[in-house]
């Protein structure tokens, strides 16, 4: 498509420019900004009327000025150049090297928009993940193709949790390449370093593809950067055949970005001032995981979201829980107590948990197990509740070892070391020993054959 260059500029607020009497412009095309002194920068087309463009511009808009600069556009879509070499390195949110490594050598460029997949074609996640973390593999299992995000709040871990489930995260039973995709948008120049080191020490790095856009960063390039993860993980996963986990963190700071870019395009505010399309954009994001019947590769998606005031009816947790196939939830209180990962695994859910648990997956007495313990921490937690407004003097002798099994459930069974990596094995057989503090009549959930195979040794 050749290439056309227009100089009628009219009109440049914050990260947007409006350029006049243009023709066969295409919505997202890649435009190209000439200044008067030789210097290049970048943007694409974000509306179109009958001879005007908008376009918002992917850098800096100071010393830009609307009489000498030269438009030209470029006739494609962002793109990713993609091959294997893309593991073991570090991206900006644009696809640029960080590292001080060399460029990629692409095998082809892919369009960061994607294609969603056809609803028929999708495969139903069955497989599990282990991430070595108990109130994750135990509780509210991961299954391979699912979409599970982190809900959390500022000041929690989820940062050193999104770098444990990447050391840790791994297939079970099978011999098939396992990678990671990791996208962090907005984040610190400190952050962006620990997860660097952090991989590097770890030996994870090799099979670590991450991009990174700080804080100080362009808002459009946080834009772009999820969907440059995600292309990613689309090449490896189903031209490569290998089973990629894609973490995104912070996915507040992405909506963030859209409101910003949506008040600077002078669009009517939805709720709380996010615009009222941020349903479907986070919905084009997720619905890029999953599995493709007749393709080895899976993506699995776990996006972290921080909830401002740790309101889990804010717009962005609120709409990612109607997308994504359960959440796990981060408490206050628990990480107070100086427990890690403070996971609260009552709210928590893994909508997809049955498929993907049982016999010839993790083992045989896993769902019912589950069932279980997560009653009597229900069930413990109402009590203290209760001991909390009547005192621990009314309390009768099975409330009182109801209150302890919670106590223990959150020092033994949640509560990990943040280099502790727990097969499902170890898990389950910690369950069955906090079980053991309870009267065998109380175990309701199991079958009988069970609890004499597990109970009581």
């Amino acid at each position: 498509m050749p290439v056309t260059e227009y100089t009628k500029v009219k009109e440049l607020f914050g990260p947007l420019m409006l350029v006049e009497k243009v023709s066969d412009v295409a919505y997202e095309e890649l435009v190209e900004i000439e200044l008067s002194n030789g210097e290049r920068r970048r943007g694409r087309v974000l509306e179109i009327s009958s001879d005007a463009a908008l376009v918002q511009l992917f850098e800096r808009s100071v010393e830009l000025g609307t009489d000498q600069a030269k438009v030209k556009f470029l006739g494609r879509g962002i793109q990713l150049g993609v091959s294997e070499d893309l593991l073991g390195r570090v991206f900006d949110g644009w696809g640029r090297p960080r590292d001080g490594g060399p460029p990629i050598i692409p095998e082809k460029r892919l369009d960061i928009a994607g294609r969603p997949i056809n609803p028929e074609a999708r495969a139903y996640p069955v497989e599990f993940i282990q991430t070595g973390i108990s109130a994750i593999d135990g509780l509210n299992t991961l299954s391979r193709g699912q979409k599970l995000p982190i809900f959390s709040g500022s000041g929690l871990p989820h940062i050193q949790l999104a770098a444990q489930i990447t050391r840790q995260a791994k297939v079970l039973g099978k011999e098939e390449e396992f990678a990671v995709v990791f996208a962090a948008m907005g984040i610190t120049f400190e952050e962006g370093n620990f997860f660097i080191s952090d991989f590097e020490k770890s030996g994870a790095m090799e099979r670590v593809t991450l991009f990174l856009n700080l804080a100080d960063d362009p808002v459009i390039e946080r834009i772009a950067t999820p969907r440059m993860a995600l292309t990613c993980a689309e090449y490896l996963a189903f031209e490569r055949d290998m089973h990629i986990l894609v973490i995104l963190i912070d996915m507040t700071n992405y909506a963030e970005a859209l409101r910003e870019i949506s008040a600077a395009r002078r669009e009517v505010p939805g709720r709380r001032g996010y615009p009222g399309y941020l349903y479907t954009d986070l919905a084009t994001i997720y619905e890029r995981a999953g599995r493709i019947r007749g393709k080895k590769g899976s993506i699995t998606l776990i996006p972290i979201l921080t909830m401002p005031d740790d309101d889990k009816t804010h717009p962005i947790p609120d709409l990612t829980g109607y997308i994504t196939e359960g959440q796990i939830m981060l408490q206050r209180s628990l990480h107070q107590k100086g427990i890690y990962p403070p996971i609260n695994v009552l709210p928590s859910l893994s909508r997809l948990m049955d498929q993907a648990v049982g016999k010839g997956k993790t083992r045989e007495d896993h769902r019912e197990l589950s069932n279980q313990l997560y009653a009597a921490y229900a069930q413990g937690m109402e009590i203290r509740e209760m001991a909390l407004v009547m005192g621990e003097a009314s309390l009768s002798e099975m409330d009182r070892r109801y209150l302890e099994f919670a106590d223990e459930f959150e020092r033994k069974f949640v509560a990990q070391g943040e280099n502790e990596d727990r097969s499902v094995e170890q898990t389950l057989d910690i369950g069955w020993q906090l079980l053991r503090m309870l009267p065998r009549s109380e175990l309701k959930r199991v079958r009988d054959e069970y609890i004499e195979k597990y109970y009581a040794t």
